[in-house]
Order: C-alpha cells, then sequence, then structure tokens
C-alpha cells in the first residue's frame, strides 16, 4: 500500500498537471476529462464542466500525485475548494542536485517560504507555495533525522 498526495482545482488541473509534469520530469502522465463518460441524462453537465479533469497522475522519480477538479455544479455537496497549509507534499530525496532542481522548477511563479539549506534535521531542507497554492517541503534525509532521534530516546 502506498499513500499518495491528491489535490483538488477549481478548474485549473489541466494547467497544474502540465506543471508539474515538467517541473518533476513526469515519467509517466495519464488524465481522464468528464467528458470521457457517458453523461446521465437527467443530469448533464454543463458544457465548461465537460473539460474539467476527473481524475489524473503523474508518476516522477519513485512519487506519484493525483489531481482533479472540483465542479462548480458539485460545490453544495462539495463544499467551496479553499486554498490552505493543511496539505503538503514532502519530497524525500537523497540526490541533493536533483532536489534543488525540482525546488527551483516548483517554486517558479511561487513562493519560496524557507530555501533550500542545512537544518538541526537535514543536511538540505526548505519550502515553499507554487503558484497554484500548493505546499512542498524538500528534504534530503528525513529518514535518518527520525531514526536518529527515535534511537536516542529509546537510549534514554
Amino acid at each position: 500500500m502506498s499513500a499518495i498526495a491528491y489535490l483538488n482545482f477549481d478548474g485549473v488541473a489541466e494547467q497544474a498537471i502540465e506543471f508539474y509534469a515538467e517541473a518533476l520530469q513526469a515519467t509517466e502522465v495519464k488524465k481522464v476529462n468528464y467528458k470521457d463518460f457517458p453523461q446521465d441524462p437527467s443530469y448533464p453537465l454543463p458544457d465548461n464542466e465537460l473539460n474539467m479533469i476527473m481524475e489524473s497522475s503523474i508518476t516522477f522519480a519513485g512519487g506519484r500525485i493525483m489531481m482533479s477538479d472540483l465542479l462548480p455544479s458539485m460545490k453544495s455537496v462539495t463544499g467551496e475548494l479553499l486554498k490552505g497549509n493543511n496539505v503538503w507534499i514532502s519530497l524525500v530525496y537523497d540526490d541533493q542536485q536533483e532536489l534543488e532542481i525540482y525546488f527551483n522548477r516548483l517554486s517558479v511563479g511561487g513562493h519560496v517560504i524557507m530555501p533550500l539549506s542545512p537544518t538541526p534535521w537535514s543536511s538540505c531542507f526548505g519550502m515553499l507555495v507554487d503558484r497554484f497554492g500548493v505546499c512542498w517541503k524538500f528534504n534530503r534525509d528525513a529518514d535518518r533525522f527520525l531514526d536518529q532521534v527515535m534511537l536516542s530516546s529509546h537510549d534514554n
């Protein structure tokens, strides 16, 4: 089993897919629009929603992100889409050069919260919010830090 970050957008999922696929050097991109499925004649989707993304997936460097658009006609059920910092995507990658490439690409048009730099918990750590309002953490050696702290806490 794997946990996958799933991002919802307000009609810009197609643009987000293109951005993330390029920034993360995607090895595979899959996407399905709402128009690709037969419509229920009793509840036809408005034309502006048919081209929105129903489901998508991008695979990159051993990771995967899924995305879709929340339909305006479904907001009474799903509620309004709110951008926030309650969901982050964490890229943990040992290759610092590759981590820097991803960081630089994803920061285009966004906001760097913390530039990549050494910290007490990582030899290379940084945070940013991309141009779609998605929050990212970059960490070169998160597992080593966690293992080290857990081992030292068991020794006490």
